[in-house]
């Protein structure tokens, strides 16, 4: 086993027990480093070829980091991607399951469901549009197994791109009906103004994120596919939340999305 096949096997582990133990890990970039982002994107497949082992089904994928101000926030200057289990949307649940997440954060983003899969050879910005069944307003509840959120790109990309739950709303819309770009999203909790932001905040256009990904998911092996979710990337700053709160993001052309998280169990 090589050097990096032994860093890669051991941030494997390292996530994997956090995980399992609902207990926050030191960072991985002591063993990945923090420009191999390769190594933390096989640390991610590995970690996600177990989900599937188990049974998980893959729902879509979210793009991270897309916002200037969240990348300012975790000291990072590029976009990363992760994946997406049917088991994270609780867009149904009467409450958010606090009792799922380690250290949860609130960001407000548009999701986009495909109507066709983008796996050409060379994707265009047309293609990514055409292949919109239609816009929704979502709120991501990210999380991370790395304790205090000590985290640099290596780390969340290993983390499946901080990934915890997703909440989608109510509203569906084509893009003949919304332009991405021109949004204005305000996320309150409790009634509080906590984070402003815009379409723009997101690479200049949630459809420029889309793009992105559609591209290097491709160039991954793994293209995504008609009827995929993905949550584009937050419009302004994510907001760290706790048990009990509701969080409420108003999305202007879009709708609103609402999500309570449950008092965690007492035992």
């Amino acid at each position: 086993m090589t050097g990096r096949e032994e860093a890669i096997e051991a941030a494997t582990n390292r996530l994997l027990v956090a995980g399992a133990k609902g207990e926050p890990c030191a960072p991985v970039r002591d063993v990945l480093g923090t420009l191999d982002i390769d190594s933390a994107y096989q640390v991610q497949q590995r970690l996600n070829r177990l989900r599937l082992a188990e049974g998980a089904v893959v729902s879509g994928r979210k793009i991270g980091l897309t916002s200037p101000a969240v990348q300012r926030q975790l000291g990072v200057d590029q976009p990363d991607f992760g994946v997406l289990f049917a088991d994270m949307d609780v867009s149904g649940d009467a409450e958010v399951p606090t009792s799922r997440l380690l250290q949860p954060k609130a960001e407000a983003e548009i999701a986009f469901v495909l109507a066709a899969d983008l796996d050409g050879d060379d994707i265009q910005p047309a293609d990514v549009r055409a292949a919109v069944a239609y816009a929704t307003p979502a709120l991501e509840i990210v999380d991370s197994r790395v304790a205090h959120w000590d985290i640099r790109i290596t780390d969340t990309v290993a983390d499946n791109a901080s990934s915890g739950l997703y909440v989608l709303g109510e509203a569906r819309l084509p893009l003949t009906a919304f332009e991405p770009r021109e949004a204005a999203m305000r996320m309150y909790v409790d009634d509080t103004l906590v984070s402003e932001g815009d379409g723009a905040a997101c690479l200049g256009d949630p459809l420029n994120a889309l793009l992105w990904l559609a591209r290097t998911a491709r160039a991954y092996g793994d293209p995504l596919r008609a009827g995929q979710v993905v949550l584009s990337g937050a419009l302004g700053p994510m907001v760290a939340v706790t048990a009990g709160v509701t969080v409420r993001a108003e999305i202007s052309g879009l709708g609103t999305v609402t999500a309570t998280f449950s008092e965690k169990d007492p035992s």
